[in-house]
């Protein structure tokens, strides 16, 4: 039986009521029986599309936000949702049909260019996207969203100066922001510029995440009267990430939490994770020790000491997803690292330990290397035997190789 007007005016107060007091399946279920008898009624259809949107069921929005569009030419909001919609669900050609809808109907929305830009960089277009992004801070010049976008387009390309700016403006408004402070770190450390970049870079551990902390005071450069714990925060201690910041970072004295693997070779006291921490007083993560200690590329400590040594042959290590040159005989295993005369390898651990033996190293970094390495290629900073090479550079490193 269809519902009459009055029974449909209570069943959309009654909806909006439970709406507002957050009981969302309580809403939908009166919106969807409006829905059911009044199929046309955009304003019902765009309800329930948003109460479907704030249960997190973006494909069952996407239906009656379609239809609501469609009803409600002239409402920026319904197109506006309808693209939220199908943003969520990856379809971002249609989306941004409807937020160019939606542009049409408000012009002046910076947040409807902030969406654009947002869209279009998903879709791969991204000068199309820095415009948007131009386009909403020309409207908004403190739009946080959008400066944040803009700096990681700038940066991407190389424009540090740029992307540096944002950043500072979006932190005049949110000075406390952790991920605005971290992303300026990072910046910063890329250029080389460790001064200002390493008290930034800590915000980090600010931030939630799957990042691992032992229970025990963070060591902030003091004395100590009892063992320091030196640890990798990667969650995951057996990670490639994990054992090579150990043997790239532990250099100084401290109980290194690591691997079993990588704990065989270190002459420095270990421990695993898991095991007990009485007797500590506190704990450094490894990437926090160039900003408790001031390191520089200019001044770092000696590598960590190992108790495995070099004993080369003729072998040559090949730790690296670019594939050897044809006819060159390679070790692979990471276990017979010592033994080899050169070793070839990407940001690895392999590459790290051989660099640590004093084994001559190349190592294969990528346009957007680890922060750790500086932005200079050639003899690295950090080990003497190591030089530092573009992964997209194989005319050097077949050079490197001639004659082996």
């Amino acid at each position: 039986m269809a519902l009459s007007e009055q029974q449909i005016q209570t069943l959309g107060r009654e909806a909006l009521q439970r709406a507002a007091a957050g009981d969302f399946a309580g809403a939908e279920a009166g919106f969807a029986r409006i829905v059911d008898d009044r199929p046309n009624s955009g304003q019902a259809l765009h309800l329930l599309g948003q109460i479907r949107l704030k249960l997190g069921r973006f494909a069952e929005a996407r239906e009656p936000l379609e239809r609501a569009a469609k009803f409600l030419p002239r409402e920026v909001t319904a197109q506006i949702n309808l693209a939220g919609c199908l943003i969520q669900l990856g379809q971002h050609e249609p989306a941004l049909l409807a937020l160019g809808r939606a542009a049409h109907l408000k012009p002046d929305d910076p947040t409807i260019a902030h969406n654009t830009g947002r869209t279009l960089e998903a879709l791969g277009r991204a000068e199309e996207a820095e415009r948007a992004y131009d386009l909403a801070l020309s409207l908004d010049n403190r739009l946080l969203p959008s400066l944040s976008a803009r700096a990681g387009l700038l940066a991407a390309r190389g424009e540090w100066a740029g992307a540096l700016a944002d950043l500072d403006t979006a932190l005049v408004s949110r000075p406390n922001d952790p991920q605005l402070r971290q992303r300026r770190g990072e910046l910063l450390l890329r250029q080389g510029d460790w001064w200002r970049g390493l008290a930034d870079h800590e915000a980090r551990l600010e931030i939630p995440g799957d990042r691992y902390a032992p229970a025990l005071p963070r060591w902030q450069g003091e004395p100590l009267d009892g063992r320091l714990l030196l640890y990798p925060e990667q969650a995951d201690i057996e990670s490639d990430e994990a054992r090579r910041d150990v043997l790239m970072l532990a250099r100084i004295d401290g109980v290194v939490q690591c691997a079993s693997d990588i704990a065989h070779h270190l002459a420095a006291p270990t421990i695993a994770r898991g095991e007990p921490l009485e007797g500590f007083a506190a704990a450094a993560p490894l990437r926090s020790l160039p900003h408790l200690l001031g390191w520089t590329l200019d001044s770092l400590p000696p590598p960590i000491a190992l108790k495995t040594q070099a004993e080369p042959s003729q072998r040559i290590g090949w730790f690296s997803r670019r594939e050897p040159p044809v006819g060159l005989d390679v070790e692979r295993d990471a276990t017979q690292v010592a033994s080899c005369r050169l070793v070839v390898g990407d940001d690895t651990w392999p590459a790290h330990l051989a660099a640590s033996l004093g084994i001559r190293t190349l190592i294969l970094l990528p346009r957007t290397a680890d922060w750790l390495w500086g932005p200079n290629l050639g003899t690295s900073p950090w080990y003497a035997s190591a030089e530092l090479l573009h992964d997209e550079d194989g005319e050097g490193l077949a050079a490197r190789l001639a004659g082996c």
